[in-house]
């Protein structure tokens, strides 16, 4: 089965779920310029092949394109063909699925979101609106300019339709411009060129259709772009939203592991921010093959208190748990106390509500809260194998009796090169990720960067380097470095 589907225009939040589900399957993705790379993320297993186009560049013609998606169909059981916007709005997903059916190929089309109808909303222009505008059309703005006759009625659709949507325009819009002249349409007629619609990235040139040419030459706009022309364009200033993100132009790095960049990448997106993961730690496993971890819970009933102090730390224990053949009934003996709200919630994706959460997400405030009732008591403490050691002295010293247990350990991934003079601010989520990104980045590049930090302790292992944290949240949390970062930004 060949798959033909929409990739949507470039936000990869605007992908189908039905689209998101085929690539989850997918054996081979073959794939454009156009979609948004993160996409390939869907279907990590499968074989991934690039055919984008360009102006002037094609890595295949449409005619190898073709061929391949009937090649593969005779090794593979799953191809995704992934197109920018949807397949039959110029993405000549007609040809493709014509020569399946010629070559008895199955194939389903899985329409996009198309960028005529969504790079205008991002843009806050409605491409029809009640008094304004009850038709449009959406037109190819890439014929060649050497044909001896156009394939476009412009005597027609010049004047006949309320709002015109040109796309892949920007190359012939001298030419397209005059011919709507030419054949009626109004000189003053508001018109607008948007370029890499629906991404973080976008830009917006409003104009009229007499100066729209030499607007976008003036201001070196280049392609992806799209044309919209008509009267709905006035309604801009009115409905523009994308750009009044707070963090809407900001390139924003985040530093966690891959496998947690998500959910910090997600809400600073939210927030109209253009994020770059740049993972510099990856969890792995303790040095010691989780030897005294696993000691620990053959004992676990000895325990009166089991400590986590990382959301991590949680998920390896009850990993090893799992090992050894006991689930949470086994820790029915003992109080368990966590650091930091991110670190109770893994808890209690495993059914259990920790009887301790401090105050302030440290572990000096997990001391304060513990010192008068440790005495005597066996307590564990699992968490990462490089960590400070203010928790179990603490704890000692108040005469508790502490089996300290390495349930993971930090170490330095590979993230991707990036230029971090165009970085407007880069953040840390532990010590850990300072630590490496000194390792990778270098100490120089650290201390030219704005830094925010999650909390605190982050804060002071940036100033062990010489630099003072731009940015240090109040409650040590994701949450709560976002409520940090947008505070900044809105001042």
């Amino acid at each position: 089965m060949v798959y033909l589907v929409g990739a949507g225009p470039g936000d990869a939040g605007l992908l189908t779920v039905k689209a998101r589900e085929i690539l989850e399957m997918a054996d081979v993705v073959i794939y454009d310029k156009l979609a948004d790379e993160k996409l390939l993320n869907y279907a990590p297993t499968a074989e991934k092949i690039y055919v984008g186009k360009s102006a002037g560049r094609h890595t295949l013609k449409q005619d190898e394109i073709n061929n391949l998606l009937v090649e593969k169909s005779k090794t593979a059981k799953n191809i995704v063909r992934l197109k920018g916007g949807d397949p039959f709005v110029f993405g000549r997903g007609g040809e493709e699925a014509l020569t399946l059916r010629e070559n008895n190929i199955n194939f389903e089309i899985i329409s996009g979101v198309t960028s005529a109808i969504a790079v205008p909303a991002y843009a806050g222009i409605p491409v029809t609106h009640r008094g304004v505008a009850a038709s449009f059309a959406v037109v190819t703005g890439h014929e060649d300019p050497n044909k001896s006759e156009s394939s476009i009625n412009w005597e027609k659709i010049s004047t006949a339709v309320d709002t015109l949507i040109f796309l892949m325009g920007v190359e012939n819009l001298p030419k397209i411009t005059a011919k709507l002249i030419e054949h009626g349409r109004a000189k003053n007629t508001p018109a607008a060129v948007i370029r890499n619609g629906t991404k973080f990235s976008q830009q917006v040139l409003v104009s009229t259709l007499e100066n729209i040419s030499a607007d976008v030459e003036k201001n070196n706009i280049k392609p992806p772009a799209i044309l919209i022309v008509g009267e709905v364009v006035n309604l801009r200033e009115k409905l523009k939203w994308f750009e009044n993100k707070i963090l809407f132009g900001k390139k924003i790095v985040v530093t966690r592991t891959r496998a947690q960049a998500s959910k910090l990448t997600r809400q600073l997106e939210n927030l109209g921010a253009d994020v770059i993961e740049f993972p510099t730690i990856k969890i792995a496993e303790s040095s010691d093959n989780f030897k005294n971890l696993d000691a620990a819970i053959s004992n676990i009933k000895n325990f009166d208190w089991i400590i986590f102090t990382s959301a991590n730390g949680v998920e390896k224990f009850f990993e090893r748990l799992k090992i050894s053949k006991l689930d949470a009934r086994a820790l029915n003996a003992s109080k368990i106390a966590v650091i930091g709200s991110a670190t109770a919630e893994k808890l209690m994706g495993y059914n259990i509500i920790p009887d301790l959460i401090p105050a302030e997400f440290r572990a000096e405030s997990l001391v304060d809260a513990l010192k008068n009732s440790v005495s005597g008591k066996n307590i564990l403490i699992a968490r990462a194998e490089v960590s400070r050691d203010i928790l179990p002295n603490e704890l000692k010293n108040f005469g508790a009796n502490v089996t300290v247990a390495a349930a993971y350990k930090t170490v330095a991934d590979t993230p991707p090169k990036i230029d971090f003079s165009e970085i407007d601010l880069v953040t840390f989520t532990s010590s850990s990720t300072v630590e490496n990104f000194v390792a990778v980045a270098g100490i120089e590049t650290l201390k030219k960067i704005k830094a925010a930090a999650i909390g605190t302790v982050t804060a002071e292992t940036l100033k062990k380097f010489g630099v003072t944290a731009d940015i240090v949240a109040k409650e040590f949390t994701i949450a709560g470095l976002v409520d940090a970062i947008k505070n900044f930004y809105e001042t």
